[in-house]
């Protein structure tokens, strides 16, 4: 299963490159089961964690639909540990959905959102 999800996260890793973003890290694990799909920087120097959603069909297109109330807390949680541990600052980051839909053949990239 993960190297069908490998596929879909290198499809926006690609995308990110393409839109000159620097790929700092892909799968930062946190824990053994919590992990942040993607760590870039803008060319402005902002950190962005990136959830990657996957969509079969046109079922469940907004992100906030895509993610539950625990997987948030999970992501919060990833990115208090990793700008923690980098000395970055909260004003320096953001975080954002990219959303894949197979059937469509299409990316949305939702940028600057709240997990809150």
């Amino acid at each position: 299963m993960k190297k069908i999800w490998d596929i879909w996260e290198n499809i926006a890793k690609n995308y990110l490159i393409k839109s000159w973003y620097e790929i700092i890290i892909q799968n930062y694990k946190y824990s053994r089961i919590w992990e942040i799909d993607i760590i870039a920087k803008t060319p402005k120097w902002v950190f962005v964690f990136i959830e990657v959603k996957f969509r079969k069909n046109n079922n469940f297109w907004w992100w906030e639909w895509a993610i539950t109330s625990s997987k948030k807390e999970k992501i919060y949680l990833s990115i208090m540990n990793y700008i923690t541990e980098n000395d970055i600052d909260e004003e320096d980051i953001r975080f954002d959905v990219i959303i894949i839909n197979k059937t469509k053949k299409k990316l949305i990239h939702y940028k600057n959102q709240q997990l809150n």
